[in-house]
């Protein structure tokens, strides 16, 4: 037996009625949706607080002023001068006769001028006027006579030592000569020997100055070579 269905309990003639119902639907929804406004209440925080005027505060303006002139004290002049006659007598009047008397004691000092010798006495000239000689000649003959007696120390030979020993030396009043030094050394083997042939020296004729014998410096160079 088949079994046959109703029409009118069929869905499927009204389903595109249906769909076109929910389109409806949809699209009303969706124009409601855009339609509706919200209002939402924004509530200022600073609503109700009066704006304040700030005034700018001005300083006042001053006016330098000058200070008062002080009126300068008045200055009473006196008069202390008084005239007297001669024959008045003054109080306070002292004598030097009052100051001293018999048993005042007074140093009596003595000028002693320094004379010109002994001005000179202990000076040391570089040139006088009579300069000192030796036997006959100057300085140079001196240096001749110190080369000829210098002995080349042989320990100095043998360590190949040379050089220029410059000594200084005075020559007194007396004609000796006396500070020998050594003014610049090469070394002391070679130093000795200088000295030692400069104070061997015989004595000069001392130089003089405004006639007077003086002590006059001089300086020599003793060479020291090999040869």
């Amino acid at each position: 037996m088949d079994i046959k269905k109703n029409e009118k309990a069929d869905l499927e003639n009204k389903k595109t009625t249906f769909l076109q119902l929910g389109l409806v639907v949809t699209i009303a929804l969706i124009l409601i949706a855009f339609e509706w406004t919200s209002t939402e209440r924004k509530d200022n925080v600073f609503a109700g607080l009066q704006e304040e005027v700030l005034e700018e505060e001005q300083a006042p303006i001053t006016e330098e002023q000058e200070p008062p002139k002080e009126t300068p004290p008045e200055v009473n002049v006196t008069e202390i001068f008084e005239i007297v006659d001669n024959d008045v007598k003054i109080e306070n009047e002292i004598l030097f006769n009052d100051l001293v008397n018999e048993d005042t004691q007074v140093a009596m000092y003595t000028w002693n001028p320094v004379t010109e010798e002994e001005e000179t006495k202990d000076d040391v000239f570089m040139i006088v006027e009579d300069m000192p000689t030796f036997r006959g000649g100057d300085v140079q003959k001196f240096s001749a006579w110190v080369k000829e007696r210098v002995k080349y120390p042989q320990i100095a030979q043998e360590n190949g030592i040379q050089g220029k020993v410059f000594i200084g030396f005075i020559v007194e009043p007396d004609g000796s000569v006396s500070n020998v030094t050594v003014l610049r050394s090469v070394d002391k083997s070679l130093d000795d020997e200088a000295v030692r042939v400069v104070q061997s020296s015989p004595k000069w004729v001392a130089g003089k100055q405004r006639g007077q014998a003086v002590r006059v410096r001089f300086s020599i160079t003793v060479n020291f070579q090999l040869q």
